[in-house]
């Protein structure tokens, strides 16, 4: 080690080392006599700034700083489900056991099990010619994921000798590749990645399906494609959470990979006894089985919530890459903007807007556009769905990291606090919130849902729209002197948001509800618009279509008809058309 490789200064998670050309950009380094993980983030011809991923407490100038020759990286391998890691990949279970409730410094546990043995099939034989991506060997990483093991990026050649099927561990060797240079490859269960790169891909496939949830408002209204980009805004308790926990649960990516960081402790201890209680509704086994938790807690390093989102991301590029579709929730980006602020700070850089950097949005867009739907090398499709809460302070949405958010998404579900202080759940805001991808999807509607699906959920939001123009002429005068058509307009629209926009998440209907049992519910509501506009157009008055009931029974639509009993749409059709003559024939 060179005797320059001491520190020189420390403001919090900065570290600055003084005359040095032993480091490179983005190095992983181990700081202190401790060694504490560090990443180089700044070099010139006086200092190499280094930001440390733990806490500095008792760290002083003198101490040295070694180099690892490698930047960031993650392990990738069979282990990564149903874990639950630190920002940096350090499994958190593994380090209680080791040391207890807080995470001592310097603490070295491996990120994945190097000890536990794999059912490890291999699929490959001497002689073979594998490209990257190509997959080797596979092992039942849990009873619902099937891991592959791929040739890692920029690797190719022919296999010299392969190991038989049966159990290995973590670093064992199952294949032999020799390049055409001649090289030779020894290839494991796991690879490493640095997480800040992009893992790469054959081509980008255009967006054509949807990421279904079962969440009418999301579904219907304001749909999120698969390898699509959505943020969920909202001031506190507008429901961020419990909506990133519904779409974990019924959403129809085949893993999920929950990022949270910066929350308090307490609330981020809920979420990870919540997630490991979860049944996944498909399988009806744990919902970890298919699930990923990376918590970062606002006692944590900063540094370390900074590098917790590229840590996630990374992980979900990785299955990806296996031909799954992969939902990474990140719960929330503001938090992670503040810890940019917070070490763009430490830096003594020029702050931007509320004191953000001015490169916060070309970080929020570094990670955003690491979504989509990808062709990968081994000739699978897979996808990677990025939903980022953002959290606002006071609920304004005008700050600068929920509009540099609205940048790089095309999915924007605005969380209402008056929504949410009157139990309207999801608190979506169907006025301010849109969605992109329609239009993108219609191909997909017409094709699986039905050829009207997308007509009738335009006559749902043209409802929607002329109610909130009503609302404000009612504010001033009162409903009593609106016409009866204005009146229906109102009352059906009432009919929309709480017997369709609504939803139960404790309900067993209500709280999954198939895309065909959301085009019903529409069809039956406008439905009953149509026949009720043509008895106010007859001259009978509204109060005589309320009298029938039919407000209220349409409403308990989506508890009274199950999910797989869509059949008794025609009766309630049926139904509301005899109710409906008999005033005709009374009038």
């Amino acid at each position: 080690m060179s005797s320059n490789n001491i520190i020189y200064g420390i403001n919090g998670p900065v570290v600055t080392i003084r005359k040095t050309k032993d480091f490179s950009m983005q190095e992983m380094v181990y700081v202190g006599e401790n060694r504490l993980v560090g990443e180089v983030i700044g070099i010139n011809d006086r200092l190499t700034t280094i930001q440390c991923y733990e806490i500095t407490t008792g760290l002083k100038p003198g101490e040295p700083v070694f180099p690892t020759g490698s930047p960031m990286s993650v392990t990738l391998g069979p282990g990564v489900l149903a874990n639950i890691f630190d920002g940096i990949e350090r499994p958190l279970r593994e380090i209680e056991k080791k040391s207890g409730p807080f995470i001592e410094k310097g603490i070295n546990v491996p990120p994945l099990n190097e000890e536990k043995q794999w059912d490890v099939t291999v699929t490959v034989k001497a002689g073979d010619m594998l490209t990257q991506g190509a997959i080797y060997a596979t092992c039942p990483e849990t009873s619902l994921i099937l891991h592959k093991c791929m040739v890692p990026p920029a690797v190719s050649g022919e296999v010299l000798s392969a190991v038989p099927s049966g159990q290995y561990r973590l670093n064992d060797t199952i294949v032999e590749l020799k390049d055409a240079k001649g090289n030779v490859h020894k290839l494991t269960l796991c690879q490493k990645w640095p997480i800040r790169t992009a893992r790469p891909f054959t081509k980008r496939i255009p967006i054509d399906r949807p990421l279904l949830t079962g969440q009418r408002v999301i579904d219907t209204f304001f749909p999120i494609a698969k390898g699509g980009a959505a943020a969920i805004p909202g001031g506190f308790g507008t429901g961020k959470t419990m909506t990133q926990h519904q779409l974990a649960k019924w959403c129809d990516a085949d893993i999920i990979i929950y990022v949270g960081f910066g929350e308090r402790g307490n609330e981020m201890t809920d979420v990870l006894e919540e997630f490991v209680k979860l049944i996944d509704p498909k399988s009806q086994k744990p919902l970890t089985e298919r699930t990923v938790l990376i918590a970062n807690t606002s006692n944590m390093p900063v540094a370390a919530r900074e590098a917790s989102i590229y840590t996630g991301i990374t992980l979900a590029e990785y299955y990806r890459d296996m031909g799954y579709h992969v939902a990474i929730l990140a719960d929330s980006t503001s938090r992670w903007a503040e810890a940019l602020r917070e070490i763009s700070g430490r830096l003594e850089e020029m702050p931007a807007e509320e004191g953000f950097p001015a490169y916060l949005p070309s970080r929020l867009s570094e990670f955003y556009e690491r979504a989509g739907y990808m062709l990968n090398f081994n000739g699978t499709e897979g996808s990677v769905s990025i939903i980022g809460a953002v959290s606002p302070q006071g609920g304004d949405f005008s700050e600068p990291v929920t509009q540099n958010t609205k940048r790089f998404i095309r999915c924007f579900w605005a969380l209402d606090k008056s929504l949410a202080y009157a139990r309207h759940y999801p608190a979506i805001n169907w006025i301010s919130s849109y969605s992109e991808y329609t239009e993108d999807l219609r191909p997909w509607y017409d094709a699986n849902v039905g050829a009207d699906f997308l007509r009738l959920r335009g006559e749902f939001t043209g409802l929607l729209q002329e109610e909130n123009k009503l609302m404000e002429i009612v504010k001033l005068i009162g409903t009593d002197v609106l016409p009866d058509d204005q009146k229906l307009v109102i009352e059906v629209s009432r009919l929309i948001r709480v017997g369709f926009l609504q939803q139960n998440a404790y309900h067993a209907q209500d709280t999954y509800v198939p895309i065909e049992k959301q085009k019903l519910m529409m069809d039956v509501i406008l439905f009953f618009y149509h026949h009720a506009k043509e008895l106010i157009s007859a001259g009978i008055p509204i109060s005589k279509i309320q009298e029938t009931g039919l407000f209220e029974k349409i409403i308990k639509i989506k508890y009274d008809i199950p999910n797989d009993s869509l059949g008794m749409f025609e009766e309630y059709k049926k139904d509301i058309e005899a109710t409906l003559n008999k005033i005709t024939a009374a009038a």
